[in-house]
């Protein structure tokens, strides 16, 4: 059984994703960032950052694993499953890059750029759009060559896909256009045609927000510092 500490947002839905795919057993925990779950002692205790996706193993012998960051957890279930990740070095250092390149470009970037276009105060933000914007245009045009001449980013589809994917389903709501991208086009829709994929993004839907966040929300999700969330968490 995992625990699957989660929000419905393109950062929890790549999680969700392998999840869905692996077809094993777990239980969903809704973590409301906008209340300020993710301040909780007993969630900072398994997710340290204070973000969601987090995992906690109940099958494994002895004490549960937690595993926090969704690269770290997706690399995690499928070393364990040995399913959607290369078994050779070349392929598993490949697999190490693309997870790494998510974590570190297109997700801080699309998710920037999503915080501008979305919640920024009128008014506000218009260098940080364009920014973000430009950002999430070139994170595209990589995948583009990288996709040239592949169904999947690795090859086969894998973690790689899975983890990237997310961020490009949202492209068109958060200002970009694919129609320069057409490898990036194709790759999206065979993706989004997966029972599993689709599974994972319908998860929680329920939950997801109706409206911009209240004042209050914002301070929750926004301004926080060290001095804070040790407040918060205290």
């Amino acid at each position: 059984m995992i625990d699957f500490y989660y929000w419905p947002t393109p950062n929890g839905w790549k999680v969700a994703i392998l999840l869905e795919e692996l077809g094993v057993d777990y239980r969903m925990i809704p973590v409301n960032i906008a209340k300020g779950d993710q301040f909780k002692p007993e969630f900072l205790a398994i997710s340290p950052n204070n973000r969601m996706p987090a995992i906690v193993d109940h099958g494994v012998p002895g004490d549960p694993v937690p595993v926090f960051e969704s690269g770290a957890i997706m690399w995690y279930l499928a070393e364990k499953a040995g399913k959607f990740l290369p078994t050779d070095a070349l392929g598993r250092k490949q697999a190490m890059e693309w997870l790494f390149w998510q974590a570190a470009n297109q997700g801080p970037t699309a998710g920037q750029l999503s915080h501008f276009v979305n919640y920024a105060p009128e008014g506000i933000g218009d260098y940080g759009r364009a920014r973000y914007a430009r950002e999430y245009d070139r994170c595209l045009g990589v995948l583009e060559r990288r996709l040239e001449g592949r169904d999947h980013i690795l090859g086969d589809y894998s973690i790689a896909d899975m983890i990237a994917w997310p961020w490009v389903l949202i492209a068109k709501p958060l200002g970009a256009a694919l129609e320069p991208f057409p490898n990036v086009t194709a790759w999206r829709g065979r993706v989004k045609q997966r029972p599993a994929v689709r599974r994972a993004v319908d998860l929680g839907k329920e939950l997801r927000r109706s409206g911009p966040p209240t004042d209050a929300e914002r301070k929750l999700l926004y301004e926080q510092t060290a001095e804070s969330v040790a407040k918060l968490s205290g």
